[in-house]
């Protein structure tokens, strides 16, 4: 049996630390309160560059020295400030794209008034995401751009690709809603035709308030969003790094903005009850929203432990839209965790950056056809010379290629046949002394990343190719 003296004295001893631990505390509050009230978000540089009724579209111009030809516009929610996409500095989406040489456009929707309480999914889609995607073409000089689109804006980035598939050239869904099929998660159940009415929200509030969705979000994991994270906050508040990560989330969640009310009754009735988008049934301004169209290529990122957008709301979106090339990538995080935890940053957008850098070069295709082996160069000559479309320069008037041949007297391959490689990485490559498949298929990855700076992966990825040719 324990010596009770020994008891009191442990439980004396807690008390003493527990009131040292709130002494440091009490001294560092003062400053951990003024680091939350003045603590700065969104700090990339960026201009207005469009404005349309609430609407702002952002624009950060790449700084390295390798810009890609074709840029990335994001489309976030109708929830929230996109800002979480730029949270700090070391975290931030928008500077990660940057830094891989994108230029980067976003779309800030602003907070509707009570006057846009019609604004509805087709006005959004067909009016607002149409005319950004337009501005974007024009700066750009590109007939087709890049969108990645956020949460509910990757639901209504999908929509747009669907209804104008030549402007676009590649699609990211980022946790996006397009599949409620009876594995949506909490938030389809919520929402579920039998217990919701969305028309009931929107009769009392006209749009719908920013405090309901939050209460709504917050229910979800009511003790870590209501109990938990203040006692993490309370047992961290010593770690000046800890309190800025802390406020800056606190800030994003404090300043929801409102929903217009039509979109939201749309919203829930043809996307999350009806399942319209998935079901290829939706329809906006009375054009068919035909997902047979989205042929281009389309990249899902999913979030393993999303509970507003569980990955099962997502993945089965790829196995009814034609397009050929089609990827997912699932990461061991939350919906907001994708977009700012140090790890995602570490190693989800590195994937994200080399799909999209694969694809934006402006001459290179994604999945480039391999051509079927002919017998001889003759062959080759008589199937080109036939074709009035090609070019009249290929053949010597002998039936003969008229190519340049290296010193081994074969003619030298062209390594941006290959997918991923624009004119800037095969010089690269030359400069390193790779000038032909077969040099590329036999370089160790380590050194030739070390002599032309080139990621380890996307060479792997290319030394694959090589040995296929």
């Amino acid at each position: 049996m324990r010596n009770p003296y020994a008891t009191v004295l442990d439980f004396q001893r807690q008390a003493w630390e527990s009131a040292a631990d709130l002494a440091d505390k009490t001294q560092v509050a003062p400053d951990r309160t003024e680091t939350i009230q003045n603590i700065e978000v969104g700090q990339t540089p960026s201009d207005i560059v469009y404005e349309e009724n609430k609407l702002e579209l952002l624009h950060y111009e790449s700084q390295t020295d390798e810009q890609h030809d074709i840029p990335i516009l994001i489309v976030y929610a109708l929830i929230n400030k996109p800002y979480i996409l730029d949270l700090q500095p070391g975290r931030s989406v928008v500077r990660t794209l940057l830094e891989a040489g994108f230029d980067v456009y976003l779309v800030d929707w602003g907070e509707p008034s009570k006057l846009d309480r019609q604004l509805s999914l087709d006005d959004y889609v067909n009016r607002y995401i149409d005319n950004c995607v337009d501005v974007v073409r024009d700066r750009s000089g590109q007939d087709a751009i890049n969108i990645l689109g956020y949460c509910m804006g990757g639901t209504k980035s999908a929509m747009y690709a669907s209804l104008y598939p030549d402007k676009v050239e590649n699609l990211a869904l980022m946790a996006s809603g397009l599949c409620f099929a009876g594995d949506g998660g909490v938030l389809e159940l919520w929402g579920a035709e039998d217990y919701y009415d969305p028309e009931r929200v929107t009769e009392t509030f006209d749009n719908v308030p920013a405090e309901f969705l939050d209460v709504g979000f917050a229910l979800m994991d009511p003790v870590a969003n209501n109990v938990t994270k203040y006692v993490r906050f309370y047992d961290n508040m010593e770690d000046e790094d800890f309190v800025e990560n802390f406020a800056r989330m606190e800030r994003w969640l404090d300043e929801g903005i409102d929903v217009a009310g039509t979109a939201y009754e749309e919203f829930i009735r043809d996307i999350y009850q009806d399942n319209k988008l998935h079901e290829n049934e939706l329809y906006l301004g009375g054009e068919h929203v035909d997902i047979e169209n989205i042929d281009m290529p389309v990249l899902q990122i999913t979030a393993e432990y999303d509970h507003l957008i569980p990955p099962a709301a997502s993945k089965p979106f790829n196995d009814v839209i034609p397009s050929a090339d089609t990827e997912i990538l699932e990461f061991p995080t939350g919906h907001i965790g994708m977009s700012v935890s140090s790890r995602s940053h570490d190693e989800l957008w590195p994937q994200v950056c080399d799909w999209f850098e694969a694809r934006s070069t402006g001459d290179v295709e994604a999945e480039p056809a391999t051509p079927d082996p002919v017998e001889d160069d003759a062959a080759l000559a008589e199937d080109v010379a036939g074709d009035e479309s090609g070019p009249a320069d290929l053949t010597d008037g002998s039936g003969n290629l008229a190519v340049e041949e290296s010193d081994e007297g074969l003619a030298e391959d062209d390594l941006t046949d290959l997918s991923g490689v624009g004119q800037a990485y095969a010089e690269d490559l030359a400069a390193a002394g790779v000038d032909s498949f077969d040099d590329l298929a036999g370089a160790p990855v380590a050194e030739l990343a070390s002599e032309t700076g080139i990621a380890p992966s996307r060479l792997e990825d290319w030394i694959e190719q090589a040995r296929q040719r």
